[in-house]
């Protein structure tokens, strides 16, 4: 036997599976992280992509907004944003007039101690650290449509800002190929309204996801958006799959975004070799709950054969979905049936109706098999999913389904895989 680790749940899960019947294990590469993440962020600031230095064009009268990524994402803010602030301070600008903002999109409210961590206790007492408060019609601007008729309700304090800064970090995405960039926007900062209908467009092609195709009708979407809002500039970061900061990018929205991707390509792009009758897939980093950890989905979507299996591993400890737990009533329909009960209005919430189309689309491609410690059997039933109650028996259930030959492929850290295909 074979044996194979995965990080689960912030330690090591050791399984086995047959060597005549293991095709690859799949990780994204690791190289060397920055030496000095310091000095590298204090460098891209004196050195933008595509534009000036903050100092030659923000106005000491400016009302500025970091737009930052919340707690389901790794990237460093508690390195990035003190920096930052020190020069808008060099700028004239002063801490009272920088707030911070969260971008949850549909995701649930940080904590207190959740901001505080992510963007370190000294920004936290320095600035005005708030959650995107989504759920309140009060807080958002009606700004039309974008140009792809999207209706783009938005953050009030962001379209009231002079300047908008977005930070994050830049990873292979089903739905906008790419997160980064414009992403931070929409849906990080935008209605449910909007979100919704941006999650549609994207499950508008065939079967497969935009994963890992920089230029798609929803990246144009979301920059458009972006710069409808006045967000023209991004700090973003690469990381390894530890966390760790490859790559720095700061500058110009879709210059600095564009750069960044070829460097995500290298780190997330790994070559398969044959088409694998199951694919396990593991949900780390994107681990809180299924609403994250779909996405581990999308990479065995692209790789396993049409009538294959699906194995999905996540330790979810907040379940399906804190937030939007009726999908659970739906999300095991086809995608057809999802989206004319969407069409006909039955159908409230478009975000949860959006995703519960895609994860259709994945099951109608192939069975899917859950592994996972925090949700219930009776909730993967209602997603459609064959419930396991731990890896040997979830690799036992595929077996059964494709056979004893059957050819697995592992995916360790699924949501941040690139699978490209290196066959005929």
């Amino acid at each position: 036997m074979t044996e194979i680790q995965i990080p689960f749940g912030g330690r090591p899960y050791l399984f086995s599976i047959p060597p005549e019947n293991l095709a690859q294990v799949l990780r994204p590469a690791a190289p060397a992280p920055l030496a000095d993440l310091g000095a590298a962020v204090e460098s891209a600031l004196d050195h933008p992509i595509g534009q000036p230095p903050l100092k030659s064009w923000v106005r000491t009268s400016d009302r500025v907004v970091l737009v930052c990524d919340d707690n389901t994402r790794l990237t460093p803010a508690e390195r990035i944003i003190p920096p930052l602030l020190n020069r808008l301070n060099a700028a004239g600008v002063p801490d009272q007039h920088i707030a911070c903002i969260m971008a949850l999109g549909t995701h649930r409210y940080m904590t207190q101690a959740e901001m505080a961590a992510k963007v370190g206790p000294e920004v936290f007492s320095r600035i005005r650290v708030c959650n995107h408060q989504w759920r309140d019609p009060d807080m958002l601007v009606d700004l039309g449509v974008s140009d792809y008729g999207t209706p783009l309700e938005v953050n009030r304090t962001v379209v009231e800002a002079d300047v908008v800064i977005g930070i994050g970090a830049i990873v292979p995405h089903h739905i906008a190929g790419f997160s980064g960039g414009s992403k931070i926007i929409q849906p990080g900062i935008c209605g449910p309204k909007t979100t919704a209908e941006t999650h549609m467009l994207s499950c508008r092609g065939g079967g497969d996801s935009f994963l890992g195709i920089e230029d798609n009708p929803v990246r144009r979407d979301m920059d458009d958006m972006a710069h409808k809002v006045g967000m023209h500039t991004v700090f973003n970061v690469v990381m390894d799959p530890a966390g760790k900061v490859i790559g720095i990018f700061f500058g110009r929205m879709r210059a600095a975004f564009h750069k960044g991707v070829k460097l995500a390509r290298r780190i997330y792009g790994v070559k398969y070799m044959e088409t694998p009758d199951i694919v396990l897939a593991n949900s780390h980093p994107c681990d809180l709950d299924f609403w994250q950890a779909h996405k581990s989905q999308y990479p065995a979507q692209r790789m396993v054969k049409t009538g294959g299996s699906i194995i999905i591993c996540t330790p979810a400890p907040e379940g399906v979905s804190p937030v939007h737990r009726e999908l659970l009533g739906y999300a095991a329909w086809s995608s057809s049936r999802i989206k004319a009960a969407y069409q006909r209005g039955e159908l409230k919430n478009g975000v949860a109706t959006a995703l519960a189309v895609a994860w259709a689309m994945v099951r109608e491609k192939a069975k899917v098999i859950m592994y996972s410690p925090g949700i219930s059997s009776r909730d993967k039933a209602k997603l459609g999913h064959i419930h396991a109650p731990d890896i040997a028996a979830a690799l036992e259930e595929a077996f059964r389904q494709q056979g004893p030959a059957a050819r697995v492929s592992v995916l360790t850290h699924a949501p941040d895989t690139l699978p490209i295909r290196a066959f005929p």
